[in-house]
């Protein structure tokens, strides 16, 4: 059993994390049965890391609150060139030549994990930052997501969850066959999975991560360092990043990152820059909210104009309608976006004059998809 568990863990993360398998889907499937089987006669000996942890199965009778060892801070966000080069100015005073690290900042969900002994013993949401939900069992479903550490660590990590725009587009494709009201975006989509009370429903969405910072103290002198500790460790950790000796880098790969945009396999909304070396975090400090070693860069709210050219109208199963708009095919944030669930039937009449026979045009934003322009 240890043997079958330990190959089909390296599997897993061949296919996952690495993309690049060494077996066939047939030979895992054959190798997963067998273990199946052996802890199904022994149930006793299941192993911590065993890959059929996280198959569904599990219904959950709702979450308990969760609180955090280590407070999850938010960020403050700057907009412009002007507000990082005053955040720049900021840590100068503090900091002598400062460097900084410069992460994409995903579109999902913030989650810590914590580990004890090498093994995963709990997951949570962000939450206020000091309380957030337990969702161990759901977080065990993202396949990505490391069971068993390959050292016996006790150690607490802040990551994203989230959902790639293929799981999206084929989680959408499902719902609209079944006649469910389609997600909106990637975002809403995996927390909405995340929450979910069946464990199966999760584990068929293909949620993955990201994991950017060591929340428990780190033995590490940089921000870049515990990142490669991270991957060492067996965390999907995001290649895309820069170190930069000043603003005028970080501002050069915030414009590169924002041409690339469209390209990625995942949503992003920004970039996270953060002081790299640890001492010089310390240095610093928080705020009652947010650290003053760090600062998000939020991308302007993508826009593309399509015609509206019908509404189609559900009703779900507790009389609900839904109105969803078929619209000519946009590009938006690298997703084609040909229908869009429509709310607020009472204001759209309001902001329709008497004038106007017919709603032709609509406006779509990433950041709150979909807004509506008469």
């Amino acid at each position: 059993m240890n043997e079958l568990v330990a190959l089909l863990n390296r599997y897993a993360t061949e296919y996952y994390t690495s993309d690049n398998p060494s077996v066939s889907d047939s030979e895992y499937d054959r190798l997963y049965r067998e273990l199946v089987e052996l802890e199904t006669a022994y149930p006793d000996q299941v192993l911590a890391d065993s890959p059929t942890h996280r198959v569904g199965g599990k219904i959950l009778d709702g979450f308990e609150k969760y609180s955090h060892q280590y407070p999850l801070y938010s960020l403050q966000d700057a907009f412009s060139r002007e507000e990082l080069e005053a955040f720049d100015a900021r840590v100068r005073k503090e900091v002598a030549h400062p460097t900084y690290i410069g992460e994409l900042k995903i579109d999902g969900l913030s989650i810590s994990l914590t580990y004890e002994k090498g093994i995963l013993v709990a997951g949570a949401t962000r939450g206020d930052g000091s309380v957030g939900e337990n969702i161990t069992e759901n977080l065990k479903r993202v396949k990505d997501i490391p069971l068993i550490l390959p050292e016996e660590l006790d150690i607490t990590v802040r990551g994203e969850c989230y959902m790639p725009r293929a799981s999206f587009d084929q989680v959408n494709q499902a719902r609209q066959a079944n006649g469910e009201p389609e997600f909106a975006n990637p975002r809403n989509a995996a927390a909405g999975t995340l929450r979910q009370l069946d464990t199966a429903v999760v584990a068929k969405r293909n949620l993955a991560t990201f994991l950017y910072q060591e929340a428990s103290p780190s033995t590490r002198d940089s921000q870049e360092k515990v990142l490669k500790h991270l991957e060492q460790l067996g965390f999907v950790v995001n290649p895309k990043r820069i170190l930069a000796e000043n603003i005028d880098e970080i501002w050069n790969f915030i414009q590169e990152v924002g041409e690339e945009r469209d390209n990625l396999l995942y949503d992003i909304d920004g970039v996270v820059i953060k002081v790299n070396d640890l001492a010089g975090q310390e240095e610093l400090g928080f705020t009652v909210k947010a650290p003053k070693w760090a600062v998000a860069y939020k991308f302007p709210a993508e826009e593309k104009e399509a015609k509206l050219l019908s509404v189609d109208w559900t009703v779900g199963r507790t009389g609900v309608v839904t109105p969803t708009a078929n619209l000519t095919p946009v590009q938006l944030a690298g997703t084609t976006v040909s229908r869009a669930t429509l709310h607020n039937v009472d204001y759209i009449a309001e902001k329709i004059s008497a004038k106007t026979t017919r709603l032709s045009y609509i406006r779509l934003e990433i950041s709150s998809l979909p807004f509506y322009v008469w």
